[in-house]
């Protein structure tokens, strides 16, 4: 087997657990790319199970899931609230560290 295919297992394997998933997200929305972020999602809904039962829980197609969550993929707000949802967790907006210090 190759490297990366071990690799990509191992991930599926860890984002399977909520703490995981929300770290690896939460990292991906660090990075303040968009596409990084689909990316990631793509990868916690993988780690869902099968990704046509997971697009049917989510009220998508197969084919519109795959979408949204690639490179090119522009997903609406709603639609990641959405799989957000899905997948168990929760979105929510924080002040930034540096800013707490200087608003409390």
């Amino acid at each position: 087997m190759k490297a990366g295919r071990d690799y990509k297992e191992s991930l599926i394997g860890r984002l399977k657990k909520s703490k995981e998933a929300e770290a690896y997200l939460n990292a991906a929305l660090e990075d303040g790319n968009p596409k990084v972020f689909f990316l990631a999602l793509r990868d916690v809904a993988a780690a869902q199970g099968n990704m046509s039962e997971f697009a049917k829980k989510c009220n998508l197609h197969r084919a519109s899931l795959y979408k949204m969550t690639s490179k090119t993929g522009n997903p609406s707000m709603e639609s990641v609230m959405n799989l957000i949802q899905c997948i168990g967790l929760s979105l929510k907006i924080e002040i930034k560290q540096h800013d707490k210090l200087s608003h409390a």
